[in-house]
């Protein structure tokens, strides 16, 4: 039989959004239900993007995308290891995109802030943004102001 599962509620002014970290000895069934209990009340605000590669169609998970970004006229969803083409427009994707999440930095180009390793402000009137996964990009000047507001709403900057 299942034990029951132990759970804490921290209150933390410096959380917006909720936080939630799993301890366990190993990756169990509870351990993958709860994942996805909390997984599926989450997607009901931000569902996944539905994206093709060749043949195949894939929903995936809003927290799984680095950056999304038109490169002619097709729009690539870029994740760890993948890029996807998307059936959509840019600014259509931004309807339905995590506003906490994922921000604009050029009007071809959305990122995902939670993906970002480290942004360099020290390039003339542009943000060099660097992702986990290596992959590097710019915000245009356009969009530099707004960004660095958002940063610093964040507590980034």
């Amino acid at each position: 039989m299942t034990e029951m599962v132990s759970i804490d509620v921290v209150i933390d002014e410096k959380y917006r959004e909720p936080h939630v970290d799993i301890y366990t000895e190993s990756r169990t069934e509870q351990v993958e239900r709860i994942v996805y209990a909390i997984e599926h009340v989450s997607n009901e605000y931000y569902p996944p993007v539905m994206a093709k590669d060749e043949e195949k169609t894939f929903l995936i998970s809003q927290r799984d995308v680095f950056r999304i970004r038109k490169e002619g006229r097709q729009i690539l969803l870029e994740t760890e290891d993948a890029e996807h083409v998307v059936k959509s427009t840019l600014a259509r994707l931004e309807v339905f995109l995590d506003t906490e999440r994922f921000f604009r930095i050029s009007q071809s180009e959305i990122i995902n802030l939670y993906k970002v390793k480290c942004f360099d402000v020290s390039i003339y009137g542009t943000i060099e943004v660097e992702f986990d996964n290596g992959t590097k990009t710019w915000a245009s000047r356009r969009y530099v102001k707004m960004l660095r507001e958002k940063l610093k709403d964040m507590n980034c900057l």
